[in-house]
C-alpha cells in the first residue's frame, strides 16, 4: 500500500493537464460534494466517495484523460456555530469543562418522549402531500449533550479542543487530515486543484462573488419578502445544511381563522379581556368546509395565552404558534410576543364564538382529547360533516354523559348541533365523515388507526371529488374554489395566513427555528423559463436509476424561490450587500468549473497562499467572464495573456463534467441546484450541462445504521487501518450500487484481505513456474483451454460493460469472483496448477490484475511492477482487450459442468441402500464404477414444433431481450398448433412453458442457433473429448457414449433396469450406472446361506 502510494506520487501519476495544442482526446472529469469540514471523514462518506473513485480509475485504466479533483466545503453556520459552543463551554464549565451530570433515567424517559412525539406527528401529516424520509442531518445527529463531547467523539485530545473555540483552526485542522485521509484510501485525486471554501481562500471567494453578480445580472437573484424556515437566535434563515435536525423541512402554510369570542363569555380566566376584541385562532388546510362549523376545539390540559397583535386584536393561542405568528408581521414589534394573560383550555370550554362562513351563527368552544400541542394553534375548527376527528368527538360527547360532566359540558352547547352538510363528494355523498365512520365501524375518537384511515379517504377526495354546497361558491368544484375561498376571508380579515415548520427543526445553534416572513436575496428557482431550461438538462442527463430522475423531477416540481443569504456563519459575501453571507448550499453549485483552473491560481495550495501566477484582487468579474462565457477581455486588462489563455483551454476540455456523485439526500437542495445555476450561467451554451449525476443510499454497517451513539461507527482513517484500503475498497464496492441503502459488512472486508493475500501466493508459484518452464506450452487447442480462455473475454466484456454502468459490485462479481471460478475449474480440468498452459494461466494473471486495478489498485500495482515486471503503472496499463465471447462454447462449458454434477448426484443415488417402508436403510451401498450415457442428435415431437413457432417469432434484428413477443403470446400459438389436438395435449403443456423459458433466454444471448432442433455444441463430441474429466470428478473407471437411436446390449441392459433411453433429449442424455454388490454385501448373502442343505 504505502509503496504503490509513493510511485504514484513520486510520478505524479494523476496529475493531469488539458492538452495545449488544441487536441480533444477523450476525457473523463468526475467530481464529488466537497465534504464538511467540521470533523471527520467517516465510512458513509468513503461509500459514496468510491463510487467515483471506481468510475475515475475505469477510466484512467482504459486511457482516457481522467480528471478527479477534491475540494473541502466550510461555508455557513456549522462550523461557526460549533466554534461558538467551544467558547461557551469554556466560559461555562472550565477548561476543560466539567459538565452537569445528565441522569440517564430522565435521558432515556426524554427520548421515549421525543419518539411518541414523532409518531403522533406522523399522523398529523396532510395526506396529499409528500414527505421525505429521515434527511442527512437527521441521521447525523448523536447524543451527545456538548460540543466538547463531540470533538473527543472524534477522535480530539482535550489538550487540542480550545484552539476550536476560534472558527478558522476548524479550516487549518480538519482539511489536512481529510487529504491524508483519503490519500492514504488511495484515491486517485490531482491534488493540485484542491481547495477549501470561503473567503479565506481569496481566489475562490472572487470566483463565487463573480458567479453570484452573474446570476444578479441576468434576473435571477432578487429580493422580497417570503416565509422561511427562521432561527432567532441566530437571527436568519435556517438553510438545511444549517441544521441540526429537520433537514429537508420547510414551511407549512394555514388559513388562521378568527372566531370572535362573544363578549358574554369573557368571564372566570378571561375577565381581564372584557372589552377586546378578542378571537380564537385555529389554524386549518381546509378553509372551504368553514361553512359546515358546529363547534370548535381546545385540549383540556392545553397551556394557552391572549396575545395582543400589532392590531390591536387578542388572538387565542399555544405559545408556540404566538412565537411563530411574532416573526410573521403580526405584532407591534418583530420577534415579540405580547401575551396579555395565560390559561388552561379548560378554562375556554363554554366560549361562545362567531365562526366565519359558519352557517351557524353562535357555537361553542369544546374539549378534544387528542390534540396536539407541537401542531398548529392548539385550537381546532370543528367540521363533523367532512371531518371523521370531529364527528366521533362530537358523537362521544353526545353519548357519554360523564364526559360532559367531567368537563362541564353544559347540554346546550352540544346537543342541539347536528352535521351541517357543505361539501358533496360523489362516492359519500353530502357527509362523507359519518358515512366512512360507519363504513370502517369507527366508536371512538380513540380509535386512532381506523381514523387515520378514515381521514385519507375522506380529504383526498373531497379535494378532487369535491362540490360545494354552501355558500358564493355553490355548486363549484372544491379544488377550484379552495383558493378562491382562503383570499376571501384574508380580504374580509376573517383570517391570516398563518405558517410554522413542517415539523421541529433545530438550528446547529441549538435553537428550535420558526417560520419568518424575511426580507432577504432570493433565488428565482420555479421561474417558467429557468424551470423549462433546467427539465431540458435534466431529460439530456443520465441519472444511472429510475428513482434517481423520478426524484429529480419531483424536485424540479416543488421547488421555487430559495433564500440565498445569511448574516451568521462563514462564507462569502454578497457583492452588492455585503451585510450577507452566501448560503453554503448556493456557493457550491457550478465550482466544479473552478476545479479546471484552480492548480493555475493555487499552486497546489488548498488555502490560495502560494498564489504562483497572479494575485486574487486580479480576479475580476471580466476575467472569469472570459474564462468561463468566452468573453473578450478589455484591451487594457493588466491580467496576463498567457495565463488566461491556459485557465481558458483548461475549462474548455475538461467542461462539462461527465460525472457527479453523492448521495441520494442532496437531490432535494445541492445537485437540483446545480442543474438550475448551469443552465443559468451557461444558459446560451448547452454543451457545458452537466452530463450525469450518480446518486446512492446511505451506508449501513453491519445491517445496522452508523452511530458513534451505538459504537456502530468507523472513521474512514479507522477503516483503512483496520482491513487496509484494498479489503476496505474491495467491501465498499461489494456494499451495493442501487439507490437504496448499501451495506458494508466486517466479514467481506476480512475475507478479501484473506483472498487478496491468498491469490498473491498462488500468483507468485505460477509466475515461478513459468520462469523455470515448468508449466505446459504448446497449442492450446483442448477444450479445457478453449473455454478457459473464453471465460476470460466472457470477464472482459460483462466486467467493462459492469464498469461503464458504474455497478461496481456487479463488476466485482465478473472481473474477480467468477474469472477466479473459472480458473479453479480450469485448473481442476487440467490436473492442477502444473498441467495448466502456462501462456493462459499468464494471460490470466495478467487480466484478473487489470479488470481489478479500478478496486484494488495497490494490489494491482504490486502485482503489474513488481511481480509481472512491467514498467509504468497499472492505472494507466489500459483496460484488457479480449475477443468476443463465444456464447456456443460458453453453453457448452455449462453443458459438461453441469453434466459432472448431475452424474455425481446419479452415482449417489445408484449406489445407496434400498429404503424401507417404515423407514432407515436395508442392506449395504453398492459400487458403481461404470456408466453408459445415451445421447440424441435432435429435438423431435412437441419440443421441434415449440422451436418452430419459437424460430418464426424471433426478431435478431432487436436488441437482446426484446427479440421475441411476450410469451403469453408464444403459448397461445402453441396452443394453435397441431398439437393442441393430440390426446396427452394438457400433459404436454406443462412441459412447454419450462422449455419455451429456457430457449427463449438462450436464444437472447446465442441468436436463432439456440433454436435449432440441434444444440449449438456437439453433446457427443464435448463428452467424448472430456471423459476422463468426467470420470476423474464423478469417481468412474469407465463411461460410454452411446446413441440413443442405436440398439445395442447396453441400450437393452439400461431399459432393463429402468432406464428410459428413448426419451432422452439434447442437453439431457439418459445415464445408466452400472452398480455391482460391494464384498461386504457378497459376505453377508454367503454367511445367510444354508450350505447344509
Amino acid at each position: 500500500q504505502a509503496s504503490a502510494q509513493k510511485k504514484w506520487a513520486d510520478d505524479k501519476t494523476f496529475e493531469v493537464s488539458a492538452p495545449r495544442d488544441g487536441s480533444k482526446p477523450p476525457k473523463f472529469f468526475g467530481n464529488f460534494p466537497y465534504p464538511y469540514m467540521n470533523g471527520m471523514l467517516h465510512l458513509g462518506h468513503a461509500f459514496s466517495l468510491s463510487k467515483l473513485e471506481f468510475a475515475s480509475a475505469y477510466h484512467r485504466l482504459k486511457g482516457d484523460e481522467t480528471l478527479f479533483p477534491f475540494a473541502f466545503h466550510c461555508t455557513g453556520m456549522p462550523i461557526k456555530a460549533s466554534a461558538d459552543k467551544i467558547r461557551n463551554e469554556i466560559a461555562n464549565f472550565g477548561n476543560p469543562p466539567v459538565f452537569p451530570v445528565i441522569d440517564e433515567a430522565e435521558r432515556e424517559r426524554l427520548a421515549t418522549t421525543k419518539a411518541a412525539e414523532a409518531a403522533k406527528d406522523a399522523a398529523l401529516r396532510d395526506p396529499t402531500k409528500f414527505v421525505a424520509k429521515k434527511s442527512k442531518a437527521t441521521a447525523k445527529a448523536g447524543t451527545q449533550a456538548y460540543q466538547w463531547q463531540i470533538m473527543q467523539a472524534s477522535g480530539v485530545e482535550d489538550s487540542e479542543i480550545p484552539p476550536f473555540a476560534d472558527p478558522k483552526h476548524w479550516l487549518e485542522y480538519f482539511p489536512p487530515l481529510a487529504k491524508r485521509d483519503v490519500l492514504a484510501m488511495g484515491c486517485q485525486v490531482d491534488w493540485r486543484r484542491s481547495f477549501i471554501t470561503t473567503d479565506a481562500n481569496p481566489f475562490y471567494d472572487a470566483f463565487v462573488r463573480w458567479q453570484f453578480n452573474t446570476l444578479k445580472r441576468i434576473g435571477k437573484v432578487i429580493k422580497a419578502k417570503r416565509m422561511a424556515v427562521y432561527s432567532p437566535l441566530d437571527g436568519q434563515p435556517c438553510a438545511d445544511h444549517d441544521r441540526s435536525s429537520g433537514e429537508g423541512v420547510g414551511p407549512q402554510e394555514y388559513t388562521l381563522v378568527k372566531m370572535e369570542v362573544y363578549q358574554e363569555s369573557l368571564v372566570g380566566a378571561l375577565v381581564s379581556l372584557a372589552g377586546k376584541q378578542v378571537f380564537l385562532a385555529a389554524a386549518t388546510l381546509r378553509p372551504e368546509t368553514m361553512y359546515g362549523q358546529t363547534n370548535c376545539w381546545v385540549l383540556p390540559e392545553g397551556d394557552y395565552g391572549a396575545f395582543e397583535m400589532g392590531n390591536g386584536e387578542v388572538l387565542v393561542m399555544c405559545d408556540r404558534a404566538a412565537r411563530n405568528l411574532a416573526y410573521q408581521e403580526h405584532t407591534a414589534a418583530p420577534g415579540v410576543s405580547v401575551k396579555l394573560v395565560g390559561f388552561k383550555g379548560s378554562d375556554l370550554i363554554g366560549c361562545a364564538v362567531k365562526s366565519p362562513l359558519a352557517v351557524l351563527e353562535k357555537i361553542y368552544c369544546l374539549p378534544m382529547l387528542t390534540i396536539l400541542m407541537n401542531k398548529g394553534t392548539g385550537v381546532v375548527t370543528s367540521v363533523p360533516s367532512d371531518s371523521p376527528a370531529d364527528f366521533m368527538a362530537m358523537s362521544d360527547l353526545k353519548a357519554k354523559p360523564p364526559m360532559r360532566e367531567k368537563f362541564g359540558v353544559k347540554d346546550e352547547w352540544i346537543m342541539p348541533f347536528d352535521v351541517v352538510a357543505c361539501v358533496h363528494i360523489p362516492e359519500f355523498g353530502d357527509a362523507c365523515a359519518p358515512v366512512v365512520c360507519e363504513q370502517l365501524k369507527i366508536k371512538s375518537q380513540n380509535d386512532k388507526v381506523k381514523l387515520e384511515e378514515a381521514k385519507h379517504l375522506t380529504y383526498l377526495k373531497g379535494f378532487t371529488d369535491g362540490v360545494m354546497l354552501l355558500g358564493e361558491f355553490k355548486g363549484r368544484a372544491v379544488k377550484e374554489v379552495k383558493p378562491l375561498i382562503k383570499d376571501a376571508m384574508l380580504a374580509s380579515g376573517d383570517a391570516i395566513v398563518y405558517s410554522e415548520p413542517e415539523k421541529a427543526v433545530m438550528s446547529r445553534s441549538g435553537d428550535e427555528c420558526v417560520v419568518a416572513l424575511t426580507d432577504q436575496w432570493y433565488l428565482e428557482y420555479g421561474e417558467a423559463t429557468w424551470l423549462e431550461k433546467s427539465k431540458k438538462c435534466l431529460a439530456n442527463m443520465n441519472t444511472y436509476h429510475d428513482e434517481s430522475r423520478r426524484a429529480f423531477e419531483g424536485t424540479l416540481g416543488w421547488l421555487r424561490q430559495w433564500a440565498c443569504s445569511r448574516s451568521f456563519g462563514l462564507g462569502t459575501r454578497v457583492p452588492w450587500d455585503e451585510e450577507f453571507l452566501i448560503e453554503s448550499l448556493s456557493d457550491s453549485t457550478i465550482y466544479m468549473a473552478y476545479y479546471t483552473v484552480a492548480h493555475l491560481l493555487q499552486g497546489g495550495d488548498m488555502y490560495g497562499k502560494a498564489r504562483p501566477s497572479v494575485e486574487p484582487g486580479l480576479m475580476t468579474d471580466d476575467v472569469w467572464d472570459a474564462i468561463f462565457l468566452g468573453k473578450e477581455l478589455e484591451p487594457g486588462s493588466q491580467f496576463p495573456k498567457e495565463l488566461l489563455r491556459e485557465m481558458k483551454t483548461e475549462f474548455e476540455f475538461w467542461y462539462p463534467f461527465d460525472l457527479r456523485v453523492s448521495g441520494k439526500d442532496l437531490i432535494q437542495n445541492h445537485l437540483t441546484f446545480a442543474i438550475y445555476n448551469h443552465t443559468a450561467i451557461w444558459e446560451d451554451d448547452e454543451s457545458k450541462w452537466p452530463k450525469s449525476f450518480r446518486t446512492n443510499g446511505h451506508l449501513l454497517l453491519n445491517n445496522e445504521k452508523m452511530s458513534k451513539s451505538t459504537g456502530n461507527f468507523k472513521t474512514l482513517k479507522q477503516s483503512i487501518e483496520e482491513y487496509s484500503s484494498d479489503a476496505m475498497r474491495f467491501a465498499l464496492a461489494d456494499a451495493g450500487d442501487t439507490i437504496e441503502d448499501a451495506n458494508f459488512v466486517d466479514d467481506t472486508a476480512n475475507a478479501a484481505i484473506l483472498r487478496l493475500t491468498k491469490e498473491l501466493v498462488w500468483i507468485e508459484e505460477i509466475i515461478a513456474t513459468s520462469k523455470k518452464g515448468d508449466g505446459r506450452s504448446g497449442d492450446q487447442e483442448s477444450f479445457a483451454d478453449r473455454v478457459f480462455e473464453n471465460a476470460m473475454n466472457v470477464a472482459i466484456a460483462a466486467t467493462q460493460e459492469n464498469y461503464e454502468k458504474m455497478m461496481f459490485r456487479d463488476a466485482l462479481k465478473s472481473g474477480f469472483y467468477d474469472l477466479q471460478s473459472a480458473r479453479d475449474g480450469y485448473r481442476v480440468m487440467c490436473g492442477g496448477d502444473g498441467l495448466m498452459h502456462s501462456e493462459l494461466a499468464m494471460k490470466y494473471i495478467e487480466v484478473s490484475t487489470l479488470l481489478l486495478a479500478p478496486i484494488c489498485p495497490h494490489t494491482c500495482e504490486h502485482i503489474w511492477g513488481t511481480l509481472l515486471q512491467k514498467g509504468g503503472t497499472v492505472t494507466k496499463a489500459g483496460f484488457p482487450i479480449g475477443t468476443t465471447p463465444d456464447a456456443k462454447l460458453v453453453a457448452a462449458a455449462r453443458y459438461l459442468d453441469e453434466t459432472c454434477v448431475s452424474v455425481r448426484k446419479g452415482v449417489a443415488k445408484a449406489t445407496a441402500p434400498a429404503k424401507q417402508k417404515g423407514g432407515g436403510s436395508s442392506g449395504v451401498a453398492k459400487i458403481c464404477n461404470a456408466a453408459n450415457v445415451f445421447v440424441t442428435d435432435a429435438f423431435v415431437g412437441w419440443r421441434a414444433t415449440c422451436l418452430d413457432i419459437l424460430r418464426s417469432n424471433f426478431d435478431d434484428s432487436k436488441a437482446p431481450g426484446d427479440r421475441f413477443p411476450p410469451i403469453n403470446d408464444i403459448l397461445a400459438a402453441v396452443k394453435d398448433s397441431p398439437l393442441s389436438t393430440q390426446a396427452d395435449f394438457k400433459n404436454v403443456m406443462k412441459q412447454v412453458m419450462p422449455f419455451v423459458k429456457f430457449k427463449m433466454v438462450e436464444a437472447q444471448g446465442i441468436g436463432l442457433d439456440a433454436l435449432s432442433e440441434k444444440l449449438v455444441f456437439d453433446e457427443r463430441a464435448i463428452l467424448t473429448e472430456n471423459i476422463e474429466h468426467v470420470k476423474k470428478v464423478c469417481d468412474l473407471t469407465e463411461v460410454n457414449v452411446l446413441s440413443c437411436s442405436d440398439e445395442s446390449a447396453a441400450r437393452t441392459a439400461a431399459e432393463k433396469d429402468g432406464q428410459k433411453v428413448a426419451e432422452a433429449t439434447p442437453g439431457s442424455p439418459t445415464w445408466h450406472y452400472i452398480c455391482t454388490e460391494s464384498e461386504t454385501e457378497i459376505a453377508a448373502k454367503v454367511d445367510a446361506m444354508d450350505i447344509g442343505k
